[in-house]
């Protein structure tokens, strides 16, 4: 029996769930997630967003929209998952830093098993991000690289697929190991996927789903080609149609393919991340994404990927409401500062995640916040969102402040909101009144942050500030 006919009867005997409705549409732009390059700030979330899904705008100022807190405290290769009732959505990554205590070597023979995922339920106001074992279970299996998931409607779950690199059959090699989840926090078994022959390694692949012609699916791979391939399941038999070598992309230029259907005609972007020169992505376009032969670079200047460099990730689709929550969130949150008015050379910062007041803050970006709609909600009510740990805010706990990432609780959410009053000390400055504790104001006491009752005239100084750029 063939390996994928395997895999395909072992996933669908281990688990079934409920089909979700179908997610909403029509669409009206479209969101890519993608990293940067090797640096510990490179190796994080960032994003982009088109209109046209050519030209490309960096959000959130160029700097990352979600800092991972786990693993090895870097993340490649993001894929953006919308559940089918489009009322969850996950993003999933490699949990690799290269450069920040991880080198290549190190990665490639024994590396992270481990995916990054955080979740959400609006697309702008991610959870914590946790770890998930993908590769533990693989024997001798040394890391796990480049995930993707897939709704498959055949199982009503997704297939989650990655690469791992193992040694098998008297080769050590990178092969595509899948297995099936519901939620992102456990798996089945994992099982092979994809194996080339010989000594040919496959990182990295991705699938898209055609409406209409020879197959429903059509998955592009980075394999030493740009490998194209066909099936009407997507743990079924694939056949092999082609590759891109005839338009002079291969693997030796080229990986990390990202599809990306046109949200307004028939039409595929093939995203096609030029790692042997450092250029990020270029797209390639075709009307029919199972014939290799229609696919055409377009012409310089029809194109404009922003001033970052995109690498491997994935782009998708919003409705207008997805559209305006995210282009409301990322698109120019202003950063700002909170200076003391007793002690005005100094600022709110956060340190180890401890926060205080300090003067001459290095990194600047320690005293840098969003004052972002409070998490709780209410009318003028505000949340302190980091600039350089973003998903992260500032929260009371013990009357304490820190910097922490929601746990998805009203408690944290009513710890890190608060309304924005005239200032206790001057009315021409604020002070912020705590949402679940309106009897007590963020102040500081002997430079740190307390959450505390005002009652004397050096109080009221401590609990005023100006939110300054």
């Amino acid at each position: 029996m063939k390996p994928v006919r395997v895999l395909a009867l072992l996933l669908i005997a281990s688990w079934a769930v409920p089909s979700p409705a179908v997610a909403a549409g029509p669409y009206a732009g479209y969101l890519m997630a993608h990293f940067t390059g090797e640096s510990s700030n490179g190796q994080q979330i960032y994003v982009a967003h088109s209109t046209d899904g050519l030209r490309w705008t960096d959000l959130n100022n160029g700097s990352p929209v979600l800092r991972t807190t786990v693993g090895t405290r870097g993340v490649r290769d993001p894929a953006l998952v919308r559940s089918p009732a489009g009322d969850r959505y996950w993003m999933i990554a490699t949990d690799l830093c290269i450069g920040c205590g991880q080198d290549w070597g190190t990665a490639i023979g024994n590396g992270s098993r481990n995916l990054v995922v955080w979740t959400s339920t609006d697309l702008v106001t991610w959870s914590a991000p946790w770890l998930l074992d993908v590769a533990g279970a693989i024997p001798d299996g040394r890391n796990a690289w480049a995930p993707e998931a897939v709704w498959n409607p055949a199982t009503n779950d997704y297939v989650l697929y990655w690469a791992t690199n193992v040694p098998l059959n008297g080769v050590t090699k990178h092969r595509i190991y899948a297995a099936r989840t519901a939620d992102f926090r456990s798996i089945t078994t994992p099982q092979p996927y994809i194996t080339r022959p010989g000594s040919q390694e496959i990182i990295d692949t991705q699938i898209v789903e055609v409406p209409t012609g020879p197959y429903r699916y059509v998955r592009a791979s980075g394999d030493g080609q740009i490998t194209l391939e066909g099936s009407n399941s997507i743990l079924g038999t694939w056949t092999t149609l082609g590759n891109l070598a005839g338009i002079g992309l291969t693997g030796a230029q080229v990986e990390g393919p990202m599809w990306m259907p046109f949200n307004d005609r028939a039409e595929w972007a093939l995203y096609l991340d030029q790692y042997s020169s450092g250029r990020g992505y270029l797209p390639v376009l075709t009307t029919n994404p199972a014939s290799p032969g229609s696919f055409r670079i377009p012409a310089t200047g029809s194109y404009d990927l922003g001033g970052l460099r995109k690498r491997h990730g994935s782009v998708l689709p919003l409705t207008a409401a997805e559209q305006t929550r995210v282009l409301a969130r990322w698109s120019g949150t202003a950063s700002n500062r909170l200076q003391s008015y007793n002690f005005q050379d100094r600022y709110v910062r956060h340190v180890n995640h401890d926060v205080r007041i300090d003067a001459n803050v290095s990194p600047a970006q320690d005293a840098q916040f969003r004052l972002v709609p409070g998490l709780a909600g209410g009318t003028g009510t505000v949340s302190f969102e980091s600039v350089n740990y973003p998903g992260e805010y500032l929260r009371h706990y013990g009357f304490d402040f820190q910097l922490a990432a929601p746990d998805g609780t009203a408690a944290f959410a009513g710890d890190a909101t608060f309304r924005r009053v005239a200032g206790l000390a001057d009315s021409s400055w604020s002070s912020f009144q705590s949402y679940n504790y309106p009897d007590r104001y963020l102040r500081h006491s002997n430079y740190l942050l307390r959450l505390d009752p005002i009652t004397d005239t050096t109080a009221r100084a401590d609990a005023t500030f100006r939110v300054t750029n």
